[in-house]
């Protein structure tokens, strides 16, 4: 009996460990972003459903927006559609728009739901056009200083956030697509999914947006260095926008607008780590890089970083900016 006691300890003492940042976050809305090498690994879409169930479960309202560029590009393969991106953005014909939208809804956002209802009648799929949650315009690239056609693509003009608040007052987890209309000309778009989530974390004044990635973070100095910002205000980040490469340019302009529009905190994690969600959220040492308003001490351990009532010792301060090297995806 003592054997198995002993044996046990470190869960509770896990547990335990959680409880400032269960307290911190309970009843708090949690905007995810689902994207990257989670939406095509089995275990880890199997390890993000759990996760995302845990934090429902744990008095949390998380809210999952999600992209599918990997499945899209599959799809328009093997009906022998030319998949074209021009300054990062894939160009959307009528033709592709119907295959988006059918990947997007009918076959992302349905495994997910899936995936979560396995635990239970948690999760509702719902798309950027349901009840207007989201609404777009034309969006054009600039390639050399000029405007580029690049078809069914648009930029979010307004969030109606009614219909998300409502589905997360009766209990449930929204998953939505991130296409949208126009109320201008009536056409579908296809929406940067990072930029759909950042959207909606504001509207509905979510406490934090969460982005899966496939990098440990934001880095410092890449590629000469693999050492991982921790931690950075919204001024900071603003300055080194126009050095980031172009994959991730779209997630930290998301982190960027959703804290200066509301949500407090804005995080970027690997994706390729079971489990990223739970480690960020309700363990002191946290990983990837969290983005804070101005007017916020950018050192991780400052105070909304560390769990309510407690010191951070070197020895955490040390695990925190450690990061195992890997390659930019």
């Amino acid at each position: 009996m003592s054997t198995r006691r002993h044996t046990a300890l470190p869960k509770a003492q896990i547990l335990i460990e959680a409880l400032p940042w269960l307290t911190r976050h309970h009843g708090k809305t949690v905007v995810v972003k689902f994207g990257g090498n989670a939406m095509v690994d089995e275990d880890l879409k199997a390890a993000f459903a759990q996760d995302v169930v845990f934090l429902r479960h744990a008095g949390l309202r998380p809210v999952v927006v999600h992209g599918g560029g990997p499945q899209i590009s599959a799809h328009l393969d093997r009906l022998g559609l030319v998949s074209e991106f021009k300054a990062g953005l894939r160009v959307t014909t009528e033709e592709a728009m119907d295959v988006v939208r059918m990947v997007l809804a009918g076959q992302v956002q349905r495994e997910l739901v899936g995936l979560l209802n396995r635990h239970g009648p948690l999760a509702v799929g719902m798309t950027g056009e349901d009840a207007h949650t989201l609404t777009a315009t034309k969006r054009y690239a600039h390639i050399d200083g000029e405007k580029v056609d690049i078809g069914r693509v648009g930029e979010i003009t307004e969030v109606d956030a009614g219909a998300v608040q409502a589905l997360l007052d009766d209990g449930r987890i929204p998953v939505i697509s991130s296409i949208a209309r126009s109320a201008d000309d009536g056409h579908v778009y296809n929406i940067n999914a990072d930029t759909a989530a950042a959207a909606l974390a504001a509207a509905l004044g979510a406490e934090t947006l969460m982005v899966l990635t496939d990098v440990e973070g934001l880095y410092e100095d890449w590629p000469n260095s693999d050492d991982v910002i921790s931690r950075l205000t919204a001024s900071e980040l603003e300055r080194l926008l126009p050095d980031l490469a172009s994959g991730m340019v779209p997630k930290m302009e998301g982190c960027l607008y959703a804290v200066r529009n509301g949500v407090n905190t804005a995080r970027v994690i690997d994706g390729r780590v079971q489990h990223s969600i739970l480690l960020e959220i309700f363990t002191d040492e946290g990983i990837g890089t969290m983005v804070v308003p101005d007017g916020t001490a950018s050192d991780r351990t400052a105070p909304d970083r560390t769990a309510p009532d407690e010191t951070v010792t070197d020895e955490a301060a040390t695990r925190e900016t450690a990061a195992e090297k890997e390659q930019r995806a």
